[in-house]
């Protein structure tokens, strides 16, 4: 398979993996959800796992890929809150969660750049 397809499929691969986890072990999410957000953190849990389901649809598909892949982009953005809440919150955990939480922050940038790549028609992954 070339890797202008890999790439593409790999990141929907990701996204629709995230998107069932939030599914399967919603409490994990719950936890990452900013308080400043109204409502229950599961709701916002389930809305972003519908969300991430629905970006690896696009995504996997040549037809809608640029623009799933640009709303991608923006997700990983949009998130970014909710990994700093974590980082926060389990500042006092045992050291390797505390590490998760804190290596979480870097891994943005590089999932936002591959999203915008394979906007573009890139191979990276």
């Amino acid at each position: 398979m070339a890797s202008r397809t890999r790439s593409p499929l790999l990141l929907a691969g990701l996204m629709a993996g995230a998107g069932m986890l939030h599914f399967a072990v919603p409490k994990v999410f719950d936890a990452t959800v900013p308080r400043i957000l109204p409502g229950s953190p599961r709701t916002w849990t389930y809305a972003s796992g519908v969300v991430e389901l629905a970006l690896a649809a696009g995504l996997a598909h040549p037809r809608t890929r640029g623009a799933a892949a640009r709303a991608t982009a923006g997700f990983f953005v949009g998130v970014f809150p909710a990994n700093v809440q974590m980082a926060v919150d389990w500042r006092d955990r045992p050291r390797p969660q505390r590490a998760a939480a804190l290596a979480r922050l870097p891994v943005q940038l590089p999932l936002v750049l591959w999203a915008r790549s394979v906007a573009r028609g890139g191979d990276t992954p």
